[in-house]
């Protein structure tokens, strides 16, 4: 079994068709590697090649840096061949003259420009405008309300506040442009399957960006969340295949889980399933971006990238073949979910 990663599969109940395979370009903002333009633009263009039609991108990712690489590598596309996402939830600001950057600005980051949180309407509408202008592309496809989750927040009360703000201000805004037809679909951009399905229930929300939590790896969005979206006919866009990097092998100390280096117990479930690979002669990287797609409530994968080395690796991870037997043995070894689809 493998996947075709142009494969067009339908986006929650919209009329939006995304690729198997997406682009997820936080990489390219900066904050994980230093990238010149014309470098960042050849990995969207790689991606292009490749067939990809999803770009996802935020104003946080390099803080307007991601959003501006991608609108170079894109608008003089054909606006129809390609779904555009990006995030709401932080508005950028210039910095003034002589004003020092806010503590805890992360390095890497477009100069000169600092993000803030902003629920409300009128913050929505501001980031909607700000991220078009960075683009330069004027309509986009998803609006996904960015980071409402305790992984990020880290304080329980704010978290709480962050949502009653979406709910009570936010989601009018993004109801009202979906409405008018300016967005195509609305969701969420998380790190959390319990935030998704919190807000998946208390609102009309197309598809959720999973970042993470139904991997190789974990499959914990399988609880809840998964039946709740394929009873729905919501999507997940799974983002994060690789657990920040843990799954992309090989499994050696120090590899990344969460943006951090890997916890001893995850770091022996990544090698035993590594080592089921190997039995089967299948790259970890390749089990793990294909294992999601076997959900039918997972529309699309959007692994990053820092070169088109790397995109065309994942395009070809998604078309390796990949024997039956292999997830046979996850399951008989206690590494799969048992109630978790498998490829084939």
């Amino acid at each position: 079994m493998s996947f075709d990663p142009t494969q067009r599969r339908r986006l929650g109940r919209t009329t939006l068709e995304v690729t198997a395979l997406g682009f997820g370009a936080a990489p390219i903002g900066g904050f994980r590697a230093t990238l010149p333009d014309r470098d960042a633009i050849a990995v969207v263009d790689a991606a292009w090649e490749q067939g990809v039609r999803l770009f996802d991108t935020s104003p946080f990712y390099g803080y307007g840096r991601s959003e501006l690489r991608v609108g170079a590598a894109l608008r003089e596309r054909p606006r129809g061949d390609f779904v555009l996402s990006t995030k709401v939830g932080r508005v950028l600001r210039a910095l003034a003259p002589g004003e020092p950057p806010p503590e805890g600005l992360r390095q890497g980051g477009l100069p000169g420009f600092a993000p803030r949180f902003d629920y409300t309407y009128d913050g929505i509408m501001r980031s909607v405008e700000q991220s078009c202008l960075r683009l330069g592309i004027a309509r986009l496809d998803v609006l996904l309300v960015h980071d409402v989750d305790f992984w990020t927040i880290r304080d329980r009360a704010m978290l709480e506040d962050r949502f009653r703000t979406v709910m009570d201000s936010g989601y009018r805004a993004l109801d009202e442009l979906r409405r008018a037809g300016v967005i195509g679909a609305i969701g969420c951009g998380l790190n959390e399957s319990d935030m998704c399905l919190r807000f998946a229930r208390a609102g009309d929300f197309d598809c959720m960006l999973l970042a993470g939590r139904y991997t190789l790896l974990e499959q914990g969005a399988l609880a809840e969340l998964l039946p709740y979206c394929t009873q729905r006919g919501m999507s997940i866009i799974l983002g994060g295949p690789f657990n920040s990097g843990i799954l992309a092998g090989p499994v050696r100390n120090g590899a990344w889980y969460d943006y951090a280096p890997a916890p001893p117990m995850l770091l022996d479930r990544a090698r035993r399933i590594e080592a089921v690979c190997a039995r089967h002669g299948v790259p970890l990287p390749a089990a793990a971006l294909q294992f999601p797609l076997a959900h039918p409530a997972v529309a699309s994968v959007i692994p990053g990238a820092l070169s088109p080395q790397e995109v065309a690796q994942n395009a070809a991870h998604l078309r390796r073949a990949i024997p039956a037997d292999l997830w046979v043995e996850l399951r008989q070894e206690g590494l799969l979910d048992p109630a978790a689809p498998t490829p084939g």
